[in-house]
């Protein structure tokens, strides 16, 4: 009691902690599991709870510890999963006072020498309660020499001692600590549930508090029942008695959430000079520019998942206007264009939270943001090119405004490709009569390289590519320069080989001139002329002027992209006979 005779004011998070398992909101599966285990008076001998910051884990670790304990007000009870809350374990281990159940927070005591306290003061029995209980709070932040000092007594603990460990970091845990324990998962409270909690609670102390009020502390709690009863004392504290949505706002130094819808709008029609002035006006009105770039984000994020799934617009922490806007942008704008909006925000966030001054930062992205939000995707800018192209002279002669034959990749028809024995088809030997003579089959120096890639003799194929400028061909007759980079054996080693392989004489002569390019030459040659046709076609064109930095960083054939195809595509699979199936 204080001086004046009445109680110390104590904050709602204290105040209203639940007491029992039937107190805890939002964890039905873990106390239907835990009362199950107690009813068939299987408790564990270790226990770990996990889950994100307010949800219950410390709690919990308390409510079962007087469970454990608790002996009922007649003095005769056994462990259960209601306490009494009246007896003396009860109300001592409530406080905070009991001697047989310790408290240690890991996170100010995280060496072995803490945990050795404990290992040595297990075999001492209870002073008075049923069981000794450790309550370890955040318990990932033992150093791993204190978690292999624990592991021992862990695995095997006295009778009478049981572990309780509480932690929001549950993958920092050795694998040997979580083997030995039950693990409960705490969930985030739903926001169905924690407006629930908080209504029962504003109306337990007499408080007046709208329902959007309500929506947007569960919004801001994110799960957590005591980061959500903190606001609420606090938004109870602000209002004096009759606490509006608009108290709570300013609160939380948050922005209109329809003004930034209207922004969002803005930004999206590629308004700037809107959406500046709007930006301007919910600064003027206090708003963080920071804060509202991150609900420009969080909406995008919620109308993206609109879209894939329509249900999730029935979010009780959504008003009804917002629901119905977000269900018609939904309706209205791409997923792209979600996606993309969603990536530029997150890079503007940084960027505000980094600026010596984040109005700036912020007007920068907004201006960034309407900017692209009008430039169209790349497949809507194919589209509208094939629909209407460009017109004026083409390429090579080509009719003007027409797309010669320029695939929509931006792919070119497959070129010829001329050696100096004439013009040599990629891939194949020119067909040639069949003849006795083994070297019919070689009829030019095509079919040649293809029997190198035939045996598989890197080495020379790369050689020959890259040295040989031919000069003169024919069936077991090879006239050619050399390049000074060529090794002195090349043209000896060709020939040999090919003798082998073929099973008939070949001579190769190197000469003093008249060799044309060498393959590498040529196909270098043939690669620099598809590029600067592609550069010059008007789809292109019609692209650099939209976006001035585009490069082409591939140029695929239409006979490449076939070939690529055929690859892929699953060989056919013929129906196997069946010798009963008529039977």
């Amino acid at each position: 009691m204080s001086e004046t005779g009445q109680t110390a004011y104590q904050v709602l998070a204290r105040k209203y902690r639940p007491e029992t398992f039937a107190d805890l909101v939002g964890q039905d599966a873990m106390v239907r599991t835990l009362k199950n285990a107690f009813a068939a008076d299987r408790i564990a001998q270790a226990f770990i709870m996990t889950g994100i910051r307010g949800t219950g884990k410390t709690t919990t670790a308390r409510i079962i510890a007087k469970g454990m304990n608790c002996i009922g007000p007649d003095g005769n009870g056994g462990p259960t999963t209601e306490p009494c809350g009246q007896c003396e374990h009860c109300t001592a281990i409530m406080e905070g006072r009991h001697v047989d159940v310790m408290e240690m927070d890991a996170a100010s005591r995280t060496g072995v020498g803490d945990i050795r306290e404990i290992i040595d003061s297990v075999h001492y029995r209870a002073a008075s309660a049923r069981y000794k209980i450790y309550i370890i709070d955040e318990v990932h932040m033992l150093s791993n020499s204190a978690f292999n000092a624990l592991l021992k007594t862990l695995e095997e603990p006295p009778a009478h001692v049981k572990f309780i460990f509480a932690t929001t970091e549950i993958r920092k845990v050795p694998v040997t600590v979580l083997s030995r324990c039950q693990r409960f998962d705490l969930r985030r409270i739903e926001p169905e549930v924690m407006i629930a909690l908080l209504r029962k609670i504003a109306g337990a102390e007499g408080a007046e508090i709208s329902d959007d009020a309500l929506a947007l502390i569960t919004r801001a709690a994110e799960g957590s029942a005591r980061d959500a009863t903190s606001l609420l004392d606090q938004a109870i504290s602000h209002g004096a008695g009759e606490t509006t949505a608009d108290q709570v706002r300013a609160m939380l130094g948050l922005a209109d959430r329809s003004r930034v819808m209207d922004l969002f709008e803005m930004v999206m029609a590629g308004d700037a000079a809107g959406a500046l002035t709007e930006l301007g006006l919910q600064y003027a009105d206090g708003a963080d520019p920071l804060a509202v770039l991150r609900d420009m984000a969080e909406i995008t994020h919620w109308i993206s998942v609109v879209k894939i799934t329509p249900d999730a617009a029935e979010d009780p922490t959504i008003s009804p206007d917002e629901r119905r806007r977000g269900i018609d942008l939904a309706n209205r704008l791409p997923i792209r264009s979600m996606t993309r909006m969603w990536q530029m925000l997150l890079k503007a966030l940084e960027e505000v939270s980094a600026a010596p001054n984040a109005m700036m930062a912020a007007e920068m992205a907004i201006i960034r943001l309407t900017h692209v939000a009008e430039l169209p995707s790349p497949e809507e800018l194919v589209r509208k090119l094939q629909q209407d192209p460009p017109r004026g002279p083409a390429p090579n002669g080509g009719p003007a405004g027409g797309g010669g034959n320029v695939t929509a990749r931006g792919s070119m028809p497959t070129p010829t490709h001329t050696g100096p024995s004439g013009p040599v088809a990629r891939g194949g030997a020119q067909p040639v009569t069949a003849q006795a003579n083994p070297l019919a089959a070689y009829a030019t120096f095509e079919n040649v390289l293809d029997l190198i890639r035939t045996h598989r003799d890197v080495k020379l194929l790369i050689e020959v590519e890259n040295y040989f400028r031919l000069a003169k061909y024919s069936p077991g007759r090879i006239e050619c320069e050399v390049t000074d980079q060529a090794p002195r054996d090349l043209a000896q080693r060709l020939g040999s080989r090919l003798q082998a392989w073929t099973g008939a004489r070949w001579a190769v002569i190197v000469v003093g001139s008249g060799g044309g390019n060498t393959i590498a030459e040529v196909r270098d040659a043939e690669a620099l002329a598809l590029r600067q046709e592609a550069e010059a076609h008007p789809m292109f064109a019609a692209v650099r002027a939209l976006f001035p930095k585009a490069q082409i960083t591939e140029i695929r054939t239409q006979a490449e992209q076939q070939a690529e195809a055929m690859s892929e595509a699953l060989p056919e699979v013929e129906d196997e006979w069946d010798p009963f199936e008529d039977q």
